[in-house]
């Protein structure tokens, strides 16, 4: 049988996203795609190696579940082990490979990307310990969290996120479906540094616009300092006019916690 003249690979990454401008390489920017295609360069030298993130993070935003393709012209890789391990041990310690395996052809990792969970871990009142500055969102004010709960589960169904959208293009899809979301307190994420108390949010469903999650966030947050009701935020989600809510919330608390695909051999650990 002839060698295919190019073969199509899926990587999964775990990042600590604090020292990044994000996935997606940008001029005179230190990128998690950049970072990567300087590894491939070393591990595979001579190769040309295409890259396919399935979607983009924002600046400081971390992921334990980043998949990206990798089209690699020319004769198959010997081990995929070997590989995956190379570059492991090459990149640096707040980037790590867990998995690494060939797709089929045709496969493209934004169309086949069916599912993502994401989570944003936050803390609120006494200002936690500057170490939780690259995993924890703060917000100073007293928060309800029994509203924030509540107004959460608004979120679920179809929606018209236009006002949870920065910067929506003609092409930007608004209607979308989240498929889960809840506000509960967090005791997966630790460390002895850690406040007393810390919370997440997690939002899941088929896919995410520009800072969506962020920006959902933002709203439960004005929401819990009693500035937002849940009314307006039920109002916002049927008719796509703004809550008025004017700041994002910050990057650092996010995390890309899962990413799906369709097919069963394009799950993997």
């Amino acid at each position: 049988m002839p060698e295919r003249e190019k073969h199509q690979y899926l990587l999964k990454l775990q990042f600590l996203g604090f020292r990044y401008s994000g996935w997606q390489q940008q001029p005179g920017e230190r990128t998690i795609e950049g970072m990567l295609r300087k590894t491939l360069r070393f591990v595979l030298p001579g190769r040309k190696v295409g890259l396919l993130g399935a979607g983009r993070t924002d600046a400081r935003v971390s992921a334990t579940d980043f998949a990206v393709q990798l089209n690699l012209p020319g004769p198959a890789l010997a081990s995929l082990e070997e590989v995956r391990v190379a570059l492991d041990a090459n990149l640096p310690p707040d980037i790590v490979v867990r998995s690494l395996q060939e797709v089929p052809e045709g496969f493209n990792a934004i169309r086949d990307a069916t599912y993502k969970v994401y989570r944003y871990y936050f803390t609120f009142g006494e200002k936690p310990h500057p170490f939780c500055a690259p995993l924890l969102g703060y917000f100073p004010d007293s928060l309800d969290i029994g509203a924030m709960k509540q107004a959460a589960l608004a979120f679920v169904g179809r929606h018209d996120f236009s006002a949870f959208i920065t910067r929506p293009s003609a092409a930007t899809l608004t209607h979308r479906e989240v498929s889960a979301a809840r506000i509960e307190r967090n005791n997966d994420l630790t460390a002895s540094f850690f406040p007393e108390d810390s919370y997440f949010f997690q939002v899941e469903g088929q896919g995410f616009g520009r800072y969506q999650v962020r920006n959902m966030m933002a709203a439960l947050v004005a929401l819990g300092r009693g500035v937002l009701t849940i009314g307006e935020l039920v109002k916002s989600l049927q008719t796509g006019t703004p809550s008025g809510i004017a700041e994002i919330a910050p990057s650092s608390g996010l995390q890309l916690l899962e990413t799906r695909f369709s097919g069963t051999v394009l799950n993997p650990v």
